[in-house]
């Protein structure tokens, strides 16, 4: 009867080797392990591989603020209202829901003077249509309207995607040295038999300005930023290994 034999094989991290969507793989660890099992011999190649991916806010906010006083409730609600009105029907006429538009309105009142103050928040998820709509409100509003920045943000759907993606990319690169490392020993790849995620990372970078038009680009102090997450991910998975050389009984 056959002992139980082991075989070690190592794998150094290779250096910055890009993948498409900015991902990189960080290098694997190969270990292959032949198991004597009750009336059968496992054996398995185990990886574990890297991947980062990188991924702009894919929505952006625009708040817009109006204010008036008047000496009656009547005359500061029209005047205030009338440019509301004008807001929310050039949000319209751009294609813009009401589900992705928000108003509020505060009325207030000071020595003998009504004042209201009104803002209307919208979402975009097209940067080029926010540019669009915030240049009409600087073009025919007056100085009684205030567009905000733009605020960037990533919203609950592109995390997700950019989660998933990242492990599966982690997942790719580590088969894909399986299959090389079981072809340099003489084996053949076989399915997986575990995949265990190990590690996940996100972190925030905001160092990139809005409308660079490149790495030579100098910064432009005034344009907001569009901030970018990237993730990281670390899994560990087992394949089986088949003799290539064995013939089939």
């Amino acid at each position: 009867m056959d002992s139980p034999s082991r075989v070690f094989a190592a794998v150094l991290p290779a250096s910055g080797r890009e993948f498409n969507g900015n991902e990189r793989e960080q290098g694997l660890e190969v270990r292959t392990v032949n198991r004597q099992g009750p009336g059968n011999r496992v054996r398995e190649v185990q990886v574990t591989g890297t991947a980062e991916v990188c991924c702009p806010a894919d929505q952006v906010s625009v708040r817009v603020t109006v204010g008036n006083s008047k000496d009656s409730v009547d005359e500061v609600t029209n005047s205030v209202s009338r440019r509301l009105e004008y807001i929310i029907q050039s949000v319209r006429q751009h294609g813009i829901s009401d589900r992705d538009t928000s108003v509020r309105r505060f009325l207030h009142r000071e020595a003998d003077l009504y004042h209201m103050d009104a803002e209307v928040v919208v979402t975009f998820s097209d940067f080029e249509k926010m540019e669009r709509v915030c240049g009409v409100f600087l073009e025919k509003l007056d100085k009684s309207v205030c567009v905000g920045t733009p605020q960037f943000y990533h919203s609950a759907e592109c995390l997700s995607q950019l989660r998933r993606r990242v492990c599966v990319s982690a997942v790719e690169n580590a088969q894909q040295k399986a299959c090389e490392v079981s072809q340099l020993l003489g084996q053949s790849l076989g399915p997986p038999l575990l995949v265990r995620e190990e590690e996940t990372k996100e972190w925030r970078n905001e160092d990139e300005e809005y409308g660079s038009t490149g790495q030579g680009a100098a910064p432009l102090s005034h344009l907001p930023c569009i901030p970018k997450i990237t993730a990281s991910s670390r899994v560990s998975v087992s394949f089986s290994l088949r003799d290539r050389s064995r013939k089939k009984l």
